[in-house]
């Protein structure tokens, strides 16, 4: 029992007191009416304070008058609004939604880093992706320049070496050249796009392994190293080499499918029917790998960043691309064509002086012979395609990673546990 003025231990009665509470231990017969319990005030259980003792929560309920007025001044609950005028204290002023005598409106989503926590739009990805190449071109531009060097150098070997053999067999006896030669070449240069096709994927790979965690980093207004990208993306680097190379290779067995009723008909005889079957095959191909191409486009981000087996992380991807795929296949799309329009920009003043250079004029660009072209009109291509590579495979890789997240922002609310982890409290716009 607590003797506390004002204050009775919940459960007790007056028999506990073997006085009775008067002299002898008896009652008297002429009791006081019954004590009328405090009544909330009209507008709800905080209207005059917070824990008032004409509230909810009246203070002689707790010891020594705790949640008396005044025990919370200016604080959470610090009294009724207004008609009219927005609370100033509590969530909606000097909280979470603001200062007081801020505009009421909804509340801000907190940016700790590139992108606002919350579901994007698409100029915000495509900001978040630009963003994060300015705020750390250090990591981004170090790692990009350093796959795009690489890149371009083999492929100027491979097409240095693809047109030396070119020119071998054209520069002979076009009389002598039979079925063998002209077999030959043309699979001397099936190899030599094989080559370009495979480093490619070697560049793509390794880029959007490094730059998922700077991006993921930027998203939380963290600093981002390239040794930082190169540890966290050590482990699954295998993973993405098998993921990378495994989607296009289910994509080109679909196509093959779909083609192949056409190739076996032209071959048994009717070459016109199996014309006919190609084309109907394409146009059922075309579709078809488009949507499985763009169902997986966040595999890649998904593996990285989840650390998910490349099973799981196709599966990961259908899921959040689930309800969502026109849109996520327009920003592709878009992205695309911009990093392609840009790439074009950046080569012509290459391709412009390469050529002259070379001892060739524009106008002669689209009627020369590839073996017209020396090897200064291709050291300048490729420099104007290591440039150009530089600048767009991050935007590329950034918009990825940011669609994978504003995906899960929208199914899972990602963006409370984001908001967590960068040390803000959601709706704090800070």
């Amino acid at each position: 029992m607590n003797d506390s003025p004002g204050w009775t231990s919940p459960g007790s009665s007056p028999a506990d007191d073997p006085s009775g509470g008067r002299p002898g231990g008896q009652w008297s017969k002429e009791q006081p009416p019954p004590a009328v319990p405090p009544q909330p005030a009209p507008g709800g259980p905080y209207q005059d304070g917070a824990h008032q003792g004409g509230g909810q929560y009246p203070g002689s309920q707790y010891p020594g008058g705790q949640n008396q007025a005044g025990q919370y001044p200016g604080g959470q609950y610090q009294g009724a609004p207004q008609p009219g005028v927005p609370p100033q204290g509590g969530p909606y002023g000097g909280g979470p939604y603001g200062p007081p005598g801020a505009p009421w409106g909804p509340p801000t989503a907190p940016k700790p880093g590139v992108i606002p926590l919350r579901p994007l739009g698409l100029g915000e990805i495509l900001d978040g992706a630009v963003t994060t190449m300015r705020t750390y071109w250090r990591p981004v531009l170090g790692i990009s320049l350093v796959v795009a060097v690489v890149t371009q150098g083999l492929s100027l070997l491979t097409t240095l070496f693809l047109l030396d053999e070119i020119s071998t067999t054209l520069t002979a006896d076009p009389a002598s050249l039979d079925g063998d030669d002209i077999a030959s070449l043309m699979g001397q240069t099936l190899i030599a796009y094989c080559a370009l096709l495979l480093v490619s994927l070697l560049g793509t790979t390794a880029a959007t392994a490094l730059l998922t965690p700077v991006t993921s980093q930027a998203v939380l207004g963290r600093p981002a190293t390239v040794r930082h990208a190169w540890e966290n993306a050590r482990p699954q680097i295998w993973r993405m080499l098998g993921l990378t190379a495994l989607i296009p290779l289910i994509l080109l067995a679909v196509l093959a499918v779909c083609l192949l009723p056409g190739i076996l008909v032209g071959f048994g005889g009717s070459a016109a029917g199996g014309v006919g079957l190609i084309f109907l095959g394409t146009l059922a191909a075309l579709p078809l790998v488009t949507w499985l191409n763009f169902r997986w486009c966040l595999a890649p981000p998904a593996l990285m960043l989840e650390r998910q087996p490349i099973r799981q992380a196709m599966a990961r991807s259908t899921a959040l691309v689930k309800d969502s795929w026109w849109r996520i296949f327009g920003i592709m799309l878009l992205t695309a064509v911009i990093t392609g329009v840009v790439s074009f920009i950046l080569a012509i003043p290459f391709e412009i002086l390469g050529l002259s250079l070379d001892g060739l004029s524009a106008g002669a660009f689209f009627g020369s012979d590839p073996t017209d072209y020396g090897v200064t009109y291709y050291l300048f291509v490729s420099i104007g395609g290591m440039i150009a590579q530089t600048i767009t495979l991050p935007v590329s890789a950034g918009v990825a990673v940011l669609l994978y997240i504003d995906r899960r922002i929208r199914r899972e609310a990602l963006d409370l546990d984001l908001a967590r982890s960068a040390g803000v409290a959601p709706g704090t716009g800070s």
